[in-house]
């Protein structure tokens, strides 16, 4: 199910964890916005880690080739 969601490191994620998470940001989103601050000086909380796909890499797409390439390539030994 963790390869499904994305990658192994939902591993151990289940939806239990991910309600837990929301209900988390959601706490700290209703503090923030219902504080008492004065304007402009709400403090930034920060969100409950979750699991991040780690990125790859793009590979730049390759210059198609000439026949004429295609054939020295086959021909050398």
């Amino acid at each position: 199910m963790a390869l499904a969601s994305g990658s192994r490191e939902h591993f151990g994620w289940g939806q239990d964890r991910h309600l837990a998470a929301d209900l988390f940001d959601a706490i700290n989103q209703n503090t923030r916005a219902t504080g008492q601050w004065g304007k402009g000086k709400a403090p930034k909380i920060p969100h409950y880690p979750r699991p991040q796909a780690k990125k790859t890499e793009k590979q730049k797409p390759r210059k198609p080739r000439s026949v004429a390439d295609i054939y020295k390539h086959f021909q050398r030994r």
